[in-house]
């Protein structure tokens, strides 16, 4: 089947995802803000810079910007398998657009693309690889066998400080500063995967690594200047290959976080829009309502959907307009690059609900189409399971007609439950029980253990600091993490009790992790470096990722649970191999926990061995639960 490619040539020269606080600037600019970004000059900028042979997206239309671009012809040299099938103008005179079509024996080659204008010595000729495909593992996908590690790249380690300024960029190192850039870098995560491998770690999702040329704030990756260059102050894009190569050697798979809603508006397109709708374009400055219900809501006025979803993530992120077909094609074409030319596994969506629905779905099919095994699940930041399922794939209680194809989301209403049970003793409602009641909607989603399930993330409060810094309370909701359904997301030095408040700055919950710069004066990479305390979460959490890497009972068994009873909460996970019992009590004083109860679980079980002491338990008919704190016990005959 044939599919549509565009590439792209240029003159060079959440409840949010981000802070609202930390990046909305002036909050009523111009629509579009001064042109910050360099003139035109007479050279090309190729977007993507290659393509390949073999590709299931096979058909390419090339995006061309030139200073007058449009006045030029058109025609191909010598190629073979390749052919020129149409050429567009943009709304701009500095664009043009051509669709080639790369027939599936096409050799690998440099198809010569020939410019002719009126007068003869304007001519010029722009050579474009078509290359074959490397063998390399990519679109591998993840599953909830794995468990994924968030870096912040700009906060992680520091590997090379000769890049961590760049005379070519705007914002310089300011380690001093919350929001400033720290120096971390793609060398830094690559010197650190023998501290993930020991971890466990089997998946890691770096936050944005693309360039964010950006005057201000330019650290957290979200306002994207360059979609084919990673930024200079992490790293290159070979150094990035090679970070993802390295990951795989070792078995360690690697996330993208995809942002296709909106970009920076230091972006060179903000000084040459290609057409008058590439961007959703208000008569003043207008924020999105951060209110996705809209878009599930059977009595919203459609002024709030085009709110929603037209309205600007942010003064300093122009809104791109999906429904324009050439951006469509471009943005797909621009993530199956990164996969093929990078190997990557799988793609977090940033904003996903933000986006044009319809494009969504074409971007998640297509994504697909081209890597079956590929996984990608969405931010869709909802406290609620029906708005959220409502944007999942094959939803069967959602739109007619409709499939958002998106295979997970990241499960923000499981992750505010297990919060509010560790802060919360009893309630019907509330407290543990709400755990149970989220988990009982699991029916609306095709499939929850595809779902990312999490603790806290670089948007939140770092979680202990969300419980109070209660190591018991930590260390149930690590136990929970890694033993309920989906693929558990755990963020960087969570694992040494890492703190932080998201107000007044989310700069706190970015901290460096100590020992990643040359000279820091603890490093808590190493049980040397760590508090008593430290070394006593982070040992907790290795056990229970390296026993849950090997149980395939808390990979992909089933899940049953139990109503909680006095701040207890009871569930199983289980397959023909083995039964791991886990019980969370929540209260602030011991329980005595009676076993009769989960007898059809517990047949032709009567002890059991402590996951985590490795000490066996002779006797289950009756538990002891200390005050606040988790068991995890496979069981034995």
């Amino acid at each position: 089947m044939k599919r549509t490619l565009l590439l792209l040539l240029a003159c060079s020269g959440a409840f949010v995802p981000i802070s609202c606080k930390d990046y909305l600037g002036n909050p009523h600019p111009h629509p579009l803000p001064p042109k910050t970004v360099p003139a035109l000059s007479g050279d090309l900028r190729v977007e993507p810079p290659n393509w390949w042979t073999g590709m299931q997206h096979n058909r390419v239309e090339i995006l061309l910007r030139r200073e007058g671009l449009a006045g030029y012809s058109v025609r191909l040299g010598q190629a073979r398998g390749v052919t020129l099938e149409k050429v567009t103008k943009g709304d701009s005179p500095n664009y043009l657009f051509l669709r080639l079509a790369i027939a599936a024996d096409a050799p690998h080659q440099k198809v010569p693309i020939l410019f002719t204008h009126p007068e003869k010595d304007l001519a010029f000729t722009h050579e474009f690889p078509v290359l074959p495909r490397s063998p390399a593992p990519k679109g591998q996908g993840l599953d909830s066998r794995d468990v994924i590690y968030l870096i912040f790249p700009d906060r992680f380690a520091n590997g090379d400080p000769s890049n961590d300024q760049h005379p070519g960029l705007l914002d310089g190192l300011a380690r001093d500063s919350l929001l400033g850039r720290h120096g971390g870098d793609l060398k830094g995560v690559l010197d650190h995967l023998n501290y993930l491998q020991d971890l466990g770690i089997t998946a890691i999702w770096l936050n944005p690594e693309l360039e964010n040329d950006q005057a201000s704030s330019s650290y957290h990756g979200y306002a994207i200047t360059d979609m084919y260059r990673v930024d200079r102050r992490l790293g290159t894009n070979e150094q990035y290959r090679e970070l993802v190569g390295q990951c795989h050697s070792r078995g360690i798979k690697v996330v993208r976080d995809v942002v296709p809603n909106h970009i920076g508006n230091n972006h060179y397109w903000m000084a040459d829009l290609p057409m008058k709708d590439w961007l959703n374009i208000w008569p003043e400055m207008t924020q999105t309502s951060y209110r996705a219900p809209t878009l599930a809501d059977p009595y919203a006025s459609d002024s709030d959907k085009k709110r929603f979803n037209e309205g600007w993530f942010a003064s300093a992120m122009p809104d791109l307009n999906q429904r324009n077909p050439h951006l469509a094609s471009y943005l797909i074409q621009q993530a199956i690059w990164w996969v093929e030319y990078a190997g990557l596994d799988a793609f977090r969506i940033d904003t996903y609900t933000y986006s044009d629905q319809p494009f969504m779905s074409r971007y998640c099919r297509e994504i697909r189409e081209e890597y079956p095994s590929i996984h990608l699940f969405g931010e869709i930041w909802e406290y609620d399971v029906l708005t959220q399922g409502f944007f999942a794939d094959n939803q069967p209680m959602a739109r007619a007609g409709f499939d958002s194809n998106l295979p997970g989301v990241v499960d923000f209403p499981l992750c505010f439950a297990i919060q509010e049970a560790l802060k919360r003793e009893q309630g019907w409602t509330e407290g543990v029980s709400r755990v149970y009641h989220t988990l009982t909607k699991d029916f609306f989603y095709e499939d929850p253990f595809r779902n990312v399930v999490m603790l806290d993330n670089h948007d939140m409060t770092r979680f202990f600091s969300a419980i109070g810094e209660d190591i018991n309370k930590y260390k149930s909701g690590i136990a929970f993490l890694l033993t309920t359904r989906g693929i558990p997301q755990l963020y960087y030095a969570t694992e040494i009790l890492s703190t932080g408040l998201e107000a007044p700055s989310h700069g706190n919950i970015r901290k460096d992790f100590p020992g990643g710069w040359p000279g820091d004066a603890q490093n808590k990479f190493t049980a040397a470096g760590r508090t008593a305390l430290e070394n006593q979460a982070f040992d907790f959490t290795r056990t229970l990722i390296r026993y849950r890497n090997a149980t395939t009972a808390l990979q992909t068994g089933r899940l049953m649970q139990f109503v909680p009873e006095n701040g207890v909460y009871v569930y199983f996970r289980f397959d023909a191999q083995k039964t791991v019992m886990v019980a969370l009590n929540t209260a602030s004083s011991e329980r005595l926990l009676d076993t009769r109860r989960f007898a059809e679980r517990l047949q032709g079980f009567r002890k059991a061995k402590d996951v985590m002491s490795g000490g066996v338990i002779p006797d289950i008919s009756t538990l002891t639960l200390a005050p606040n704190s988790p068991i995890v016990l496979e069981l034995m005959p």
